[in-house]
C-alpha cells in the first residue's frame, strides 16, 4: 500500500520577497519584481531588464568562505532549504538520518560561474581556472550541500528538466516516500541565470520581452500584447514527509501531494504542441493519480510564461480536461509578478498554490490590458487583483524546452 505524503515545511527567496512572509505579501498584492538589472552591465543588450532578487547578501547567513566557494544558484538553493528545515521544525536528533533525503533541482545551474571563468581565461596567457570551478556549476551541488550540513544520507540528487525541472524534483520525492524508501525528502529548485550568456542566450531565441521602457507590466500572460517572458532568479524549497511520520512528531502539515503527472510534447525543442496535447496529458495523469475530478481542483497555477504561443496552448490544454469546469476554476500565472525562475519555477508556483490554499486568497495575474481574442473570456484567469476563494486544491503546471510537462495536486486535509 502506498504511503501518504505531505507538505510540512516551505521556503522561498524571490523578486519579489525573500522569505514566505515576503513572498505571500508580493503575490497577495499583485506586486511585480521586474526592473533594470543590475548583476551586469546590459546596455548592449536587446533586453535590459529582469526579475532579480532584491538585498541578497548570503554573507548575513553563512560564512564568507563558504559563499565565495558557491555559485548565486547553489546560494539561492542553500538559503531557501534553510527556510523550508526551520518551518518544518525537524530536529535532526530525532530522525533516521538513513531515511531522509534530498532531491534538488536547477535547469542551468551555475552559469554565473563559468561565464566569470570563461572570461577571466579568454584573454590568452596560462590558464588559470579555480579549483571550484566544476563544484560550482554542477547542478547537484545544492543537494550535495544539503545532506553535508545536514547529515542527511539517504536519497540524494538532482533533476534537470529545463522550466519543469523543480516540478520534476517534487515529484521524484513524492514517489520515494510512497514507496516507503524515505521518510523526509528536502525538494525544490534554484536558479540565477541574469547574467549575459543568459540574457543574451535568451534574446537570440527571442524568448525575452524587449519592453524596456516599462520593466514593471512586461511580463502579462494571456495579454493580446505579450512579447515574451522576463528572466527571474531565486529558488523554493519544500519538506516532504510521509503522513504518519509527520503526524507521531505532531508536526504543522499545509496539505497533501496526491497527484503528480509526466510527459511530454514529442513535437519541438521549444514550443509547446499548439494543440496543448502534452499539457492535456499531464494534468489528467494528474487527476487520475489524485482520483480526483476536474470540478475537485479549485485554483490551477499555471505556467504562463506570457509568450504568444505557449499561453494559449496551455489555455487549450485545459479546456480539453477541464471542460465546463474549466469555468468554475481560478487560473492565475504568478510569473505576471515573479518572472520566469526556469529550474526554480515549479517549487516556487506550487507554495504559491499552497499558500493560495492556507490564505484563502488567489493571487492574480497582473498587468492584464487588452483581451486576446484568442483565450475564451469566459475563463476567470484573475486579472489584475488577488481573489478571495476557498481553495480545497490546487494545481500547479510547469513546461520545459524540449517538451518537458509536469504537473503536480496538493489538496487540504
Amino acid at each position: 500500500m502506498l504511503k501518504r505524503v505531505v507538505v510540512t515545511g516551505i521556503g522561498a527567496i524571490t523578486p519579489i520577497g525573500n522569505n514566505i512572509a515576503e513572498y505571500w505579501a508580493g503575490l497577495s498584492n499583485g506586486v511585480s519584481g521586474a526592473g533594470p538589472i543590475t548583476l551586469f552591465d546590459s546596455t548592449e543588450f536587446k533586453t535590459q531588464f529582469a526579475c532579480e532578487v532584491k538585498n541578497f547578501d548570503a554573507t548575513q547567513f553563512m560564512p564568507k568562505k563558504e559563499v565565495r566557494r558557491s555559485d548565486r544558484f547553489a546560494l539561492l538553493g542553500m538559503l531557501t532549504r534553510d527556510q523550508a528545515l526551520e518551518d518544518a521544525g525537524l530536529d535532526s536528533s530525532k530522525l533516521d538520518l538513513d531515511r531522509v533525503g534530498v532531491i534538488w533541482g536547477a535547469g542551468i545551474g551555475g552559469l554565473q560561474s563559468l561565464e566569470s571563468e570563461v572570461t577571466a581565461n579568454s584573454k590568452g596567457g596560462r590558464p588559470r581556472y579555480s579549483p571550484f570551478l566544476i563544484p560550482k556549476m554542477i547542478i547537484d551541488i545544492v543537494s550535495g550541500h544539503i545532506s553535508i550540513k545536514y547529515g542527511y544520507r539517504g536519497i540524494n540528487y538532482s533533476t534537470v528538466s529545463a522550466c519543469a525541472t523543480s516540478t520534476h524534483a517534487i515529484i521524484n520525492a513524492t514517489d520515494y516516500i510512497r514507496l516507503g524508501k524515505a521518510d523526509v525528502i528536502v525538494t525544490g529548485g534554484s536558479e540565477a541565470t541574469i547574467t549575459k550568456v543568459g540574457i543574451g542566450g535568451f534574446n537570440s531565441m527571442r524568448a525575452l520581452s524587449v519592453r524596456n521602457d516599462d520593466p514593471a507590466t512586461a511580463s502579462r500572460p494571456f495579454d493580446l500584447n505579450r512579447d515574451g517572458f522576463v528572466m527571474g532568479e531565486g529558488g523554493g524549497g519544500l519538506v516532504l514527509e510521509e503522513y504518519e511520520h509527520a503526524k507521531a512528531r505532531g508536526a504543522k502539515i499545509y496539505g497533501e501531494v496526491v497527484g503528480t503527472g509526466m510527459t511530454a510534447d514529442a513535437h519541438h525543442i521549444t514550443a509547446p504542441h499548439p494543440e496543448g496535447i502534452g499539457a492535456a496529458n499531464v494534468m489528467k495523469l494528474a487527476l487520475k493519480e489524485a482520483k480526483m475530478n476536474p470540478e475537485d481542483i479549485d485554483y490551477v497555477n499555471v505556467h504562463g510564461t506570457s509568450t504568444p504561443l505557449g499561453d494559449v496552448a496551455e489555455l487549450q490544454g485545459i479546456q480539453k480536461v477541464f471542460g465546463e469546469a474549466a469555468y468554475g476554476l481560478n487560473i492565475s500565472s504568478t510569473k505576471s509578478m515573479t518572472g520566469h525562475l526556469l529550474g526554480a519555477a515549479g517549487a516556487v508556483e506550487t507554495i504559491a498554490g499552497i499558500l493560495a490554499m492556507k490564505h484563502g486568497v488567489v493571487p492574480p495575474t497582473i498587468n492584464h490590458f487588452t483581451d486576446d481574442p484568442n483565450i475564451d473570456s469566459r475563463l476567470n484567469l484573475t486579472y489584475n487583483t488577488a481573489q478571495e476563494k476557498k481553495v480545497k486544491a490546487i494545481l500547479s503546471n510547469t513546461f520545459g524546452f524540449g517538451g518537458h510537462n509536469a504537473s503536480v495536486i496538493v489538496k487540504a486535509i
